[in-house]
Parts: structure tokens; C-alpha cells; sequence
């Protein structure tokens, strides 16, 4: 079995479908990575690569009910799958284990 990698605006998407739990959709993604990272998306961006996470099998989606404010349309809610919890734990001790070899940060 080879070992998945996905890209970092991926990892940046799928930590925030992590995050949000049942209220992950395309456009409070778009909205969070905004506020959290300072980093304004294209919300097409944030949709492609949901598609993306999920053909990978990392993330899947369902779809809300509809409600007044979206004009009658339903939300499409991301939720994370184990395989995309265990990729991300993985990503993160690789992270760490390589900012762990920068003296100056003197990370424990």
C-alpha cells in the first residue's frame, strides 16, 4: 500500500472540515480560513477541492436541509472519515518531528 499525500492547501481544507464538525460547508470554510489564517480563498477553490477529499475518500458529505437565507437551496456538510483523521494525524507528527530540528524555535 503506498502512503497518501495530499497538498497543503488540501491539509488546510481538511483541517477545517475536522474542526467544524457538522457545520463544515464550502462557504464557512472559505469564511474560517479567512478569519483563522488571514488567508482569503476562492470559495470555487474551497468546493474543488472538497470534490477532491472526498473522491479520495477522506472526507464525505451529505446534504442539509434547505433554509430561508440560502434562497431555498441546501447546504452540502463535509464531515471527516477515519481515513482522513488518520492522514492528518500522520501529518502532523511528521510537522512536528521536522520544526523539532530547528534549534531556534526550541520546540519540546
Amino acid at each position: 500500500m503506498t502512503k497518501e499525500y495530499i497538498g497543503e492547501f488540501e491539509e488546510l481544507v481538511l483541517i477545517m472540515v475536522a474542526a467544524l464538525g457538522e457545520e463544515a460547508y464550502g462557504a464557512i470554510i472559505a469564511e474560517e480560513m479567512d478569519k483563522k489564517l488571514n488567508r482569503e480563498v476562492n470559495l470555487s477553490a474551497v468546493h474543488v477541492t472538497l470534490y477532491r477529499l472526498e473522491d479520495k475518500g477522506l472526507i464525505n458529505s451529505a446534504y442539509g436541509g434547505a433554509t430561508k437565507e440560502r434562497g431555498g437551496r441546501r447546504k452540502r456538510i463535509y464531515t471527516i472519515t477515519s481515513a482522513g483523521m488518520a492522514i492528518l494525524k500522520s501529518m502532523q507528527e511528521s510537522r512536528v518531528s521536522l520544526w523539532k530540528l530547528v534549534p531556534q524555535l526550541k520546540l519540546s
